[in-house]
């Protein structure tokens, strides 16, 4: 099982769902993983939860001093080395175009866009000596067209293709840079959209599940193991996976 044995992985918005689900799928196969997040508490019962392989520091991605302090976090815990760069922080936003305006429009821009940039430009360095790689998290809403997601969607595809961009900038530097794009998956986030009623509760994921050939909404597990692939894989740069149950395909019918 120890498949990323004394690997140092950094994962922004490490305190919930995806994020947090794959800094225990890392650990448990040997990494040294620093998760960042903006809930003090939370991230220590994620860090707690999974024991000495995981530090957390807390953070906003969007702030340069935050920036700054995750990856000297990650450098500490992981013996002065980083690896691999998991860019999973963000924002999500509904709303189609009569909803929008500017403030919000920007925020979710930065949250999504610039700020996994500036920290990716940040850990640079530190990737380059370990001929490490970077991951960031795109999402099936960059495959559908789906109203009321405009600005959610706008910055997922600009995540998308800033990492094929960066893939060929930083492939010289021995530095690969991949993209994941998951789909409807058991998150904190998924689940707060139904409120405390468990009939509605149990509607909405029977919904979400039918929109996925495979029959299921994903668990952090399935996200972290195509990482962890993406993460051996010495020869893959600029891929943009989907590891969605087929949901991006748009065949399922309700």
């Amino acid at each position: 099982m120890n498949t990323l044995q004394d690997k140092s992985i950094l994962i922004t918005g490490g305190g919930t769902g995806i994020g947090a689900g794959c800094a225990a799928y890392f650990a448990a196969r040997g990494a040294r993983v620093t998760i960042s997040g903006r809930r003090e508490n939370r991230l220590r019962e994620v860090a707690d939860a999974i024991g000495p392989a995981c530090a957390c520091v807390v953070g906003d991605v969007t702030l340069a001093r935050d920036r700054q302090a995750m990856v000297e976090a990650a450098l500490a815990h992981g013996g002065g080395r980083l690896d691999t760069l998991v860019n999973n922080a963000g924002i999500t936003h509904h709303g189609g175009l009569p909803e929008q305006d500017e403030a919000t429009l920007m925020q979710v821009l930065h949250s999504n866009v610039a700020a996994p940039l500036l920290l990716t430009q940040l850990a640079l360095p530190a990737l380059e000596a370990s001929h490490g790689c970077v991951i960031f998290i795109g999402s099936v809403h960059t495959r559908l067209a789906l109203a009321g997601r405009l600005a959610y969607a706008a910055s997922k595809g600009a995540v998308q293709n800033m990492s094929r961009v960066l893939a060929a900038e930083l492939g010289p530097r021995k530095v690969r840079v991949n993209c994941v794009i998951p789909g409807a998956v058991a998150t904190e986030i998924n689940a707060a959209v139904t409120g405390q009623d468990p009939k509605e509760a149990k509607a909405f994921f029977y919904k979400l599940a039918h929109m996925h050939p495979i029959g299921r909404i994903g668990e952090p597990e399935d996200i972290a193991q195509a990482m962890e692939y993406l993460m051996h894989a010495s020869w893959t740069t600029g891929a943009v996976i989907d590891v969605d149950g087929g949901m991006g395909l748009g065949s399922a019918k309700l």
